[in-house]
């Protein structure tokens, strides 16, 4: 519910907050027999951030963590797209049985895959990270073990209709229409033309991992693959210790990122996260002002090659590693840094003891103490039931 206060073809699809795993993902076109008035692929149409909540004819929505899908339905053909031309179907047979049971029987509707938490209340990105797996054994596993859900924001075809040109005050309607009657793990997004009751969400709604608030113009048409939406995420700063760097893939006197530690309440300098957008010159200035901190990896509180020694002795799986899970192919060794020097970032939010996405870099704290950056300093979001969000979509 809106609360008041010839086929089209684009670019590819991809994944929202998520990396290309790899190439786990099959790189295969889309195809089958379907005929709908919008075929895949299309590119789904984006949000340039913004630092307020817009003023005038906007409809204001949560913005959902998980990965972005362009849904197409033909019948009991079902295709989950994404950005990169990369169908993401058959790692999510459970949604695809959901489509089948809840959406209309010709559509295409742009929506989320997200995955709750064990307790259902907040959303877990890493488990839906874990989803892309290319055992048909290990998909049906975590199918079961940790289902996704859909949650629907927008219609570009219904039956034989293309509502791409239409307005979206008018293919939100319809969309409420169609999806009157749908049940979990299906949903509509709620969404408001309230601008205060927008600000409230944005605020309540962080509380069950959500993302932030996504504005859209109420007159505004379908446009694949452009930022014309907007988007408002929380923005926070935290100090840091820089315990490390990587080195860009131009050159080996370039800093790629920076890896940012926090202290934990047992003293433990826990990896939260890096700092990858910098400038190239400052790349290589970093690079010549960090050399002096550079150490061995021996007594360093990120030795993952001790702690995978001592793992493997007791028997344990160890908590490190120099490839990444997503993508194994990726190196992720690192230069360790002696851990005195403090910086101070910009994030959103943290998703574990991790920042959700990439810090921004705002300055040096020279006047700070390293072992006063700790997770103590950050902001508790207040916790707020993941059902409660799903349930304002309903009159």
């Amino acid at each position: 519910m809106l609360v008041r206060g010839g086929p089209r073809s684009g670019g590819g699809f991809g994944l929202t907050g998520a990396e290309d795993f790899g190439g786990r993902i099959a790189r295969c076109p889309i195809l089958g027999g379907m005929d709908l008035p919008v075929m895949p692929p299309v590119a789904p149409m984006l949000a340039k951030p913004v630092p307020d909540l817009p003023e005038g004819a906007w409809s204001f929505e949560p913005k959902w963590d998980g990965f972005r899908t362009i849904v197409f339905r033909d019948g009991d053909e079902v295709e989950l797209g994404s950005r990169r031309e990369r169908p993401m179907t058959r790692y999510f047979p459970e949604v695809v049985e959901a489509v089948r049971n809840n959406l209309p029987a010709r559509c295409v509707v742009d929506a989320e895959l997200v995955v709750p938490d064990a307790d259902g209340r907040r959303l877990d990105f890493d488990a839906l990270l874990l989803r892309i797996h290319p055992a048909a054994s290990r998909v049906r596993l975590l199918a079961e073990q940790t289902p996704a859900r859909l949650i629907c924001f927008d219609l570009l075809a219904l039956d034989d209709s293309d509502y791409m040109g239409e307005p979206f005050a008018r293919r939100r309607a319809t969309l409420e229409q169609a999806l009157a009657k749908v049940r979990a793990p299906v949903h509509l997004t709620p969404a408001t033309t309230d601008r205060g009751l927008a600000a409230e969400w944005l605020s309540r709604f962080e509380g069950a991992g959500l993302d932030g608030l996504v504005a859209k113009l109420l007159d505004g048409v379908y446009e694949p693959d452009r930022r014309v939406w907007r988007k408002v995420k929380h923005t926070r700063t935290a100090d840091c210790v820089v315990g490390g760097y990587r080195l860009h893939k131009r050159g080996e006197d370039l800093v790629g990122s920076l890896l940012l530690g926090l202290y934990t309440d047992a003293g433990e300098l826990a990896m939260a996260g890096v700092i990858g957008a910098l400038p190239m010159a400052r790349r290589r200035e970093l690079f010549a002002e960090l050399q002096p901190l550079v150490t061995s990896f021996e007594g360093h509180p990120w030795d993952w090659g001790a702690w995978m020694r001592e793992a493997e002795a007791s028997g344990r799986a160890w908590r490190g590693s120099n490839s990444s899970r997503w993508n194994p192919g990726k190196e992720l060794s690192f230069t360790p840094l002696r851990p005195e020097r403090v910086v101070e970032v910009r994030y959103d939010h943290l998703e574990g003891r991790r920042f959700r996405h990439t810090a921004q870099f705002v300055r040096w704290r020279p006047d700070r103490d390293p072992s006063s950056c700790t997770y103590a300093q950050l902001e508790e979001t207040v916790g707020y039931d993941l059902a409660e969000v799903l349930a304002t979509s309903r009159p």
